[in-house]
């Protein structure tokens, strides 16, 4: 899951950069709303940290410009000033939620998930695929209780497919979403982690299909999907 924090203080922006890269994000910084916005029309991201008040262009022009757009990504708005005027406007031009200066860090983790969660289409912390299970909040995996050994970079793998069950991801969108600026992961790395993660998941009768030219797969839970046995591995 990629995250883009819009936000002018270089010491708040490197404390939550670190933080939820240690939550297993990939985690991109801008300190200003131009580059915010010019980053958020180049690159998908899973969530955007807002700090309202941004040189150059100022958070809520940057939240309108998105919105106008037609990108639903959740927006997380930050601010140090904890007006109900400036709330009202910021909910009104489609900010998800709202978080005033000084913040605990656990609670804007939490939020985090919470609105990742809640865009993935899930209100629960668990997702479900058979008798594998994946904790959102702990970021733990596990089949029929027991935990998997997965890398960092296997956990994120399995959060994206698991949330796009039954749906085709590419390998340069597994890449765009998994990996922050200046990050140099090539296409064949994205196949050695997949081919990981697979001997891993199959246990629990759990596929990631192949699917030549596309992309991968994970297979629907209902085990309905009728793949050409010509182009699937």
């Amino acid at each position: 899951m990629r995250i883009l924090i819009a936000e002018d203080d270089s010491i708040l922006a490197n404390g939550l950069s670190r933080s939820l890269r240690y939550d297993g994000y990939a985690v991109d910084v801008v300190n200003d709303g131009s580059s915010a916005d010019s980053a958020l029309q180049l690159q998908a991201f899973d969530l955007l940290i807002l700090d309202l008040g941004l040189p150059r262009l100022n958070g809520l022009s940057v939240l309108r410009k998105l919105r106008q757009r037609g990108t639903p990504i959740p927006v997380l708005v930050l601010t140090a000033a904890d007006s109900v005027e400036q709330r009202v406007e910021g909910l009104d031009l489609g900010a998800d939620d709202y978080m005033s200066k000084p913040f605990a860090l656990s609670e804007l983790e939490a939020r985090v998930r919470a609105l990742i969660r809640r865009h993935g289409g899930s209100r629960s912390s668990i997702l479900r695929h058979g008798r594998l299970t994946f904790d959102l909040v702990g970021r733990l995996a596990s089949i029929d209780q027991s935990p998997l050994d997965l890398s960092a970079r296997e956990t994120s793998l399995l959060e994206i497919f698991l949330s796009r069950s039954g749906r085709m991801i590419s390998k340069h969108q597994l890449v765009d979403l998994l990996c922050e600026w200046g990050e140099e992961v090539t296409t064949n790395a994205i196949e050695v982690y997949i081919h990981r993660l697979r001997k891993k998941i199959e246990p629990a009768d759990v596929h990631i299909l192949t699917v030549r030219g596309l992309g991968y797969c994970l297979e629907p839970d209902t085990r309905d999907m009728q793949a050409d046995p010509a182009t699937v591995n």
